[in-house]
């Protein structure tokens, strides 16, 4: 048995399509045109890579991008003013502000001070808060990329027994709440559950965020289950190169599963495409229209 690879990358691609496509019939029919804005802090490689990317897919798609970029010495107030002054500018309808961030500034302190309704990452307590109720809002986008890939081999989850390992406000605990959402069954384990492997085996879908290299093993999978990686860890291989790996050992369990990402071109791509499509819906909600088919 190998496993179906969910390629990621065409999957974002069609996503980013079906954005851009929507953008100019918005552009058309009503007048303007979605934009956002990324700030960064300071000069962190991996960071500066990523919202390059970001910006370049926003500009591809039709939107309007308003890149900020602030010194790794800004103060925290530096930054709050800036957030503040986004907030109040009607050309920008997405905020994303990079983590991480430099000691000195409190990153939930800054991610409150975002207005809700143009919070595109989702972290905002108010967006978290109404996802957890099951209220509409804007949802973070990395646990919706997860939920849109599991869709493309599994179309119903209703029923399904689900796993989550990690519990981050960032992907975990989000993306439980969209689980449930989808009427799938879910639990939720991470580093202190007991024999995780034996927990693991019987479900239908896994979703592995926590953060540690090839953690899940082939033996941990239930045959035909579908696999989503959300790490990226970069290792290095006996030859002294380094290169990235999720927190599922690939090989082994791509022979054991139905369905499974790969890492790199899997969920990464199409979390930047949710980021877009989480643009499209503020700018949509600010004019008073329909949420875009998309």
């Amino acid at each position: 048995m190998s496993a179906t690879i969910i390629d990621g990358k065409a999957i974002a691609a069609d996503l980013r399509a079906r954005v851009a496509a929507e953008v100019a019939r918005v552009a058309g029919a009503h007048g303007f045109v979605p934009g956002i804005a990324v700030v960064l802090v300071g000069n962190d490689p991996a960071s500066e890579v990523y919202v390059r990317t970001k910006t370049r897919q926003v500009v591809e798609t039709g939107m309007r991008s308003f890149d900020q970029h602030l010194p790794d010495s800004a103060r925290e107030d530096e930054l709050l003013a800036l957030v503040a002054r986004l907030n109040a500018d009607p050309a920008v309808h997405g905020i994303l502000v990079q983590l991480p961030l430099p000691p000195q500034i409190d990153p939930q302190k800054v991610i409150a001070a975002i207005d809700p309704a143009k919070d595109v990452d989702g972290f905002h307590p108010l967006n978290a808060g109404r996802l957890a109720r099951g209220l509409p809002g804007l949802v973070p986008c990395t646990p919706l990329a997860c939920v849109i890939l599991a869709k493309t081999v599994r179309p119903a989850l209703a029923g399904l027994d689900a796993v989550v390992i990690g519990r981050s406000n960032i992907v975990g605990k989000p993306l439980v709440q969209l689980l449930i959402a989808e009427s799938a069954t879910v639990t939720v384990a991470h580093t202190k559950t007991r024999d995780l492997p034996a927990l693991c085996r019987g479900k239908d879908l896994l979703f592995a965020a926590i953060g540690r290299a090839e953690l899940v093993k082939g033996d941990w999978i239930k045959p035909g289950a579908t696999v989503i990686d959300v790490g990226i860890n970069r290792v290095t291989g006996a030859d002294g190169k380094a290169r990235i790996v999720g927190d599922v050992a690939f090989d082994e369990a791509r022979a054991v599963a139905g369905a499974i990402t790969p890492v790199p071109g899997g969920v990464g791509p199409m979390t930047i495409a949710c980021l877009l499509v989480n643009t499209l819906r503020a700018a949509c909600a600010a004019r008073g229209l329909p949420a875009p088919a998309v």
